[in-house]
């Protein structure tokens, strides 16, 4: 075998896929083998884990395998397909714009609602039912209507987890705060959130984060790994989005 191919079980190990779909790939014109060993198993190209990557990037973002088969052809095809491309990428954008707005509204116009019913509570039952009501939805929501701009990333860490909330967040926060990041839904129960940067100091902060989680009934300890393109963290569990809302906070430079 040649030295610079894979064989189907190295690139689905690569992939992180099974080599069922890689067969499925090829099927549908997204993945070709560039030969096949003496005992007939298929070999590919190195550019083919760069291929698969790509593939299953654009799966997680909503497009469909044709859409994918289109922009993989695109460089090679007429201007027109250029337009079609572009077309596809800028519906499916606005796709998602449509869905995030939805959730930021009814988040939005949900707060308000018990807002307006702890109102209600403190008119009818008393002023300290009222307040002790507006303290649980403070807790269950992680929203403080008093200072949200300046605590809403605090109200997040700490709805983490029992561990998680006595890390040293400001030293994990400094070194995390502001790196470029790529965040997926996982086909399980989890969220996987990529750095692109490998830099040692962002791998130790991740790592004392996962480790804070230890023993902790509320979570499942999240995992940190390298990657060929830089760091990996994978939260799972039911509240494994507080992890992907937390980084994304934390490019944005939230406080």
């Amino acid at each position: 075998m040649v030295e610079s191919t894979l064989t189907i079980g190295q690139l689905a190990k690569r992939g992180k896929v099974s080599t069922s779909l890689l067969r499925y790939y090829e099927k549908e014109g997204l993945l070709e083998p560039v030969g096949r060993t003496a005992a007939g198993y298929r070999l590919y190209s190195p550019d083919s884990v760069r291929h698969l990557r790509f593939i299953r990037k654009a799966q997680r973002y909503g497009f469909s395998l044709n859409d994918i088969k289109l922009m993989r052809g695109a460089a090679h095809d007429s201007p027109a397909s250029k337009h079609d491309i572009r077309d596809i990428a800028e519906q499916r954008f606005m796709e998602i714009e449509r869905r995030v707005t939805e959730m930021l509204v009814l988040r939005h116009e949900l707060e308000l609602f018990l807002d307006d019913v702890t109102t209600q509570i403190g008119e009818t039952a008393g002023e300290d039912v009222g307040n002790q009501y507006r303290e649980l939805m403070e807790q269950v929501c992680g929203h403080d209507h008093a200072s949200d701009s300046q605590t809403s990333l605090r109200k997040l860490s700490e709805r983490l987890g029992c561990n998680l909330a006595s890390v040293e967040w400001e030293n994990l926060f400094r070194d995390l705060r502001g790196e470029h990041i790529h965040v997926w839904r996982d086909d399980s129960d989890g969220y996987s959130v990529l750095f692109a940067n490998d830099d040692p100091k962002i791998s130790r902060a991740l790592r004392q984060l996962a480790a804070g989680e230890t023993g902790c009934d509320a979570h499942i300890e999240p995992e940190v790994s390298a990657a060929d393109d830089g760091i990996l963290f994978t939260a799972r569990g039911d509240n494994a989005f507080l992890f992907a809302q937390l980084f994304l906070s934390l490019e944005a430079g939230g406080d």
